[in-house]
């Protein structure tokens, strides 16, 4: 790999033919420890602490929790524990507040979605989007030595 330049993984497959299974992909498959099943927690507390940028003087933006039938709140308080037990999420004060709903998967299942709608409007969007793949292929050129970084939590 050149001296300065960034590399991603990308994993291309065919639409036409059956979507592989996650372990079917070639990476996945080499590496298991990085791809768990399950996660266990987050990862180890860094220096820097995440942020959202808004716009200046914006005022914190709460939505109301939109109607969802009995069994998507049973579904929600299930998730939410799970999330908790997890250290994912942690109980809040916070004035901000982003409503929540479901998204039914193709097996049936549903997926908790939560709509950041609001909050992407008064975000400050980012300076430094990531490079154009074809971009970096480019300057893969004339390389002879790759190499994969560990994608595991904490790496």
């Amino acid at each position: 790999m050149l001296k300065g330049c960034e590399a991603y993984l990308v994993h291309v497959i065919d639409a036409e033919k059956v979507n592989p299974t996650l372990k079917e992909i070639p990476v996945v498959r080499d590496f298991p420890e990085m791809f768990p099943d399950d996660l266990s927690g987050l990862p180890p507390h860094r220096e820097v602490d995440f942020t959202i940028e808004t716009f200046p003087g914006v005022a914190p933006i709460s939505i109301v929790l939109y109607r969802i039938v009995l069994v998507e709140l049973q579904e929600l308080k299930k998730q939410i524990e799970e999330l908790l037990e997890k250290w994912f999420i942690r109980r809040s004060t916070s004035r901000w507040g982003a409503p929540v709903l479901f998204v039914k998967k193709k097996d049936g299942s549903i997926k908790l979605c939560v709509d950041y709608h609001q909050l992407n409007k008064v975000t400050v969007k980012n300076k430094y989007p990531l490079p154009m793949i074809d971009y970096l292929l480019d300057q893969l050129k004339g390389a002879t030595i790759f190499f994969k970084r560990g994608l595991g939590i904490g790496s």
